[in-house]
Parts: C-alpha cells; sequence; structure tokens
C-alpha cells in the first residue's frame, strides 16, 4: 500500500503526508513539480521529526511514476463517482491524490483503475488533502488488516 501525491501545492501538507506515511507504514510517492522548493522549512516543521522515517520516492513527473509504478491506481477525486467506504481494497494498491488546487488533469483520470470520492456535506467541496489520505488510507488498512502492529508496552 502506498500514498501517491500529484505535483503537491501546498509545503505543510507535504510534511504531513510524510507524517501519515511513517505512521502508519507506508510508502510515499511524490510526483513532482511541486509547487515549492523541496527543501522547504515548512515541510520539516511539519513532518517534526517524522520525514527520516518515512519511506519517500520522488519521481520527475508523471511519465516517470507510470513507468516505475504499475500497481493498480485508485484516484480520489471529487469528481469520483464510487464512495471510498464502499470500495474493496488491496495490499498492493497505490493510493492516488491530486494537487490541492486542481486535482489532476485529464490524462490521469483516463489512466486510473478507479476513481473515488469520500462523500461531505451539501456545499463542501474538497477536504485538505491529507485529511483525505488519512480517512482514505484508513479505510484501506482496515480492510485489508494493514495497520502496523504496535510494540509492546513495558
Amino acid at each position: 500500500m502506498l500514498i501517491a501525491l500529484f505535483q503537491p501545492d501546498i509545503p505543510q501538507n507535504l510534511g504531513a503526508a510524510l507524517r501519515l506515511a511513517a505512521c502508519m507504514g507506508v510508502q510515499l510517492d511524490v510526483i513532482e513539480p511541486c509547487g515549492f522548493p523541496l527543501s522547504d522549512r515548512a515541510i520539516a516543521r511539519a513532518a517534526m521529526d517524522y520525514g527520516g522515517l518515512a519511506q519517500v520516492t520522488r519521481h520527475s513527473g508523471w511519465a516517470e511514476f507510470r513507468e516505475r509504478r504499475n500497481e493498480r491506481l485508485v484516484l480520489f477525486t471529487t469528481k469520483g463517482a464510487e464512495p471510498f467506504h464502499e470500495f474493496e481494497f488491496r495490499e498492493t494498491d497505490v493510493l492516488l491524490f491530486g494537487r490541492e488546487s486542481a486535482g489532476v488533469p485529464d490524462e490521469v483520470h483516463a489512466v486510473a483503475d478507479a476513481r473515488l470520492c469520500i462523500p461531505m456535506a451539501p456545499g463542501a467541496r474538497s477536504l485538505n488533502i491529507v485529511n483525505a489520505a488519512a480517512m482514505a488510507l484508513g479505510e484501506a488498512l482496515r480492510q485489508t488488516k494493514g495497520f502496523p502492529i504496535p510494540a509492546a508496552s513495558g
């Protein structure tokens, strides 16, 4: 299971995604170009000390990502018709999230194996990208029994 962010715009969201990936023990793929320098201090601040724990792969663009990844591509989009909680996830799925400002282009929609939505209250447009990723990943890990096993305390 992995999370992929398509050309993220907001460094704090990338930092939070790094933390989410580290805490849940999943890979994070970043599809560039990003709307900010990847060395931005806001990323480190948002990721706190989890940045070093995250398994991150950077892709120079969509074409490189497609060459390196051939798993089932599950796109989360406000244009999706199937609610994410009714979808059957697999352990090898790539959970793809678009740009905060624009989502993903039509070419990405065209190759997605599934296009899922997160149902929202009437009048709501979209969730924060990392909130959406956390909800989606939580459901996917629940279904696949993929949550990390906590270390025994004491």
